[in-house]
Parts: structure tokens; C-alpha cells; sequence
């Protein structure tokens, strides 16, 4: 289960006039609330103190501007590091390590990172870097790092897949297909992903065999003898 490292702040009532640390909590919940609903480029301070039901003053004494306020925002709702799963086998570690991050990326805060990440300048774009390394990028990066570490220790995976590029393709993978193609991953989409991406990608290659052709002499090759056409010659099929 996702968690944010903290709670909805309880609603305003009549009676009550909220300082400190349940003031700062509304407002930056309903600086996430408002990202996700009218974006990056939509939100504004005034925006954020009527959600908050406070005035813009109160916001502008603690965030002198909208990147200040988003950036602890985001750094306030993020997911919590949680243990790497271990359910006894590397494909099922990596399934429910992906339905976590699926869980994060259609949370409030998630919705609220994407707006960023999507609307942002270069420059804009900068100010967020650290929040996003440190509460998105590293922390998975280390429940994969485990989950591979622990797949070697048990022999289902290659010594040599702990390394960057694998680390980047589950996360690469969902962001882009979530950007670009819409996907809004469902459990047949990671099973895919896993089954059809991960697993042969981190399984132990088996022992070269000898050539059975003559010495000095090169072996044939077999074109399409996978019996899936690769793209050119999909295209030419088509």
C-alpha cells in the first residue's frame, strides 16, 4: 500500500483557526489537489489558498513562489520508502514491485509529478530535480537493486544484470507508455512486461554448445526462422 508521509489535514470548521503544522499540511495538499486538476501551467497561489481556505498571505509567508510551495509539496505527498517485496521468486517481486508504482503513479502526489514533469521549462524543470531523485528515482531504484540482488543470490538471475541499464527499464518502460501510448497499466500489462521483457532479460544464459558444422566452415544463417517478423519485415507484410 502507497503512503504519503503525511495525512489529509481534518476540515476548517467555524470554530477553529488552523496555525503551524495543520495550516502548512492544508496548503500543501491543496497545492497537490491543484495540480492535479488544473496542471502546472493552472496553478496559482490564489488558487491554492481559496482550496485551502486560508489567505494568500498565509501562503506567501511560507512560499515565497509557486516552485517553492510545489517542490515541498510534492517532497510532503511522495510515497514513503517501503521494504522490496520477497515473495520467492523474481518475477513475482518484480509484479508487485510494479503494482506499487503503478499505485504511486495514479496517486495524488503521483498525478501532481506528472503534471510537473509534463509542463515544466528546462529551467522550471530544474528546481524539481532533487525532489524527484530523491523521492521517486533512488528509492526505486534500491527496491529493484534488492529484488535483482536476491533473484542472484537464488540462481534465477544473472550475475552480471545488476547494473544501470537494467535498474532503468521498469520505470523508463511505464513512464514512457503511460506518456506517449496512454497506457494506463493493467494487470495484464505488467504481467506482459515482466513475462515478456524482465524475465528474459535477468535469465541465466545457458552453456554455449559446440558448432555441429564441419571445421573452417561458416554456419548458415536462418533468416525469420524465429517465426516473428521484425519490424522491416512487418512493414513489408503489411
Amino acid at each position: 500500500m502507497v503512503t504519503s508521509r503525511w495525512t489529509a489535514a481534518p476540515a476548517q470548521t467555524a470554530s477553529s483557526r488552523r496555525r503551524g503544522a495543520v495550516l502548512e499540511r492544508a496548503i500543501l495538499e491543496a497545492a497537490l489537489e491543484q495540480l492535479g486538476t488544473v496542471g502546472w501551467n493552472g496553478l496559482t497561489m490564489e488558487g491554492v489558498a481559496a482550496r485551502a481556505q486560508t489567505g494568500k498571505a498565509a501562503v506567501y509567508r511560507r512560499w515565497p513562489s509557486k516552485e517553492d510551495l510545489v517542490a515541498d509539496a510534492l517532497q510532503a505527498g511522495l510515497p514513503s520508502p517501503e521494504e522490496a517485496p520477497d515473495l520467492g521468486s523474481v518475477r513475482e517481486d518484480l509484479l508487485e514491485l510494479c503494482r506499487r508504482v503503478r499505485e504511486a503513479m495514479y496517486s495524488q502526489p503521483g498525478f501532481a509529478l506528472r503534471s510537473v514533469l509534463h509542463e515544466c521549462d528546462v529551467a522550471q524543470a530544474e528546481r524539481f530535480h532533487r525532489v524527484i531523485l530523491g523521492g521517486v528515482v533512488e528509492p526505486t531504484m534500491h527496491l529493484l537493486r534488492e529484488v535483482i540482488d536476491r533473484g542472484i543470490e537464488r540462481g534465477e538471475v544473472r550475475p552480471d544484470a545488476a547494473n544501470a541499464y537494467v535498474f532503468d527499464a521498469i520505470p523508463a518502460m511505464m513512464m514512457y507508455r503511460s506518456k506517449v501510448c496512454a497506457s494506463e497499466w493493467s494487470e495484464q500489462d505488467l504481467e506482459e512486461m515482466i513475462d515478456q521483457l524482465m524475465v528474459p532479460l535477468l535469465r541465466q544464459r545457458p552453456p554455449d554448445r559446440p558448432s555441429c558444422g564441419h571445421p573452417g566452415r561458416p554456419r548458415r544463417e536462418h533468416p525469420g526462422r524465429s517465426g516473428k517478423p521484425g519490424c522491416r519485415e512487418g512493414l513489408r507484410a503489411a
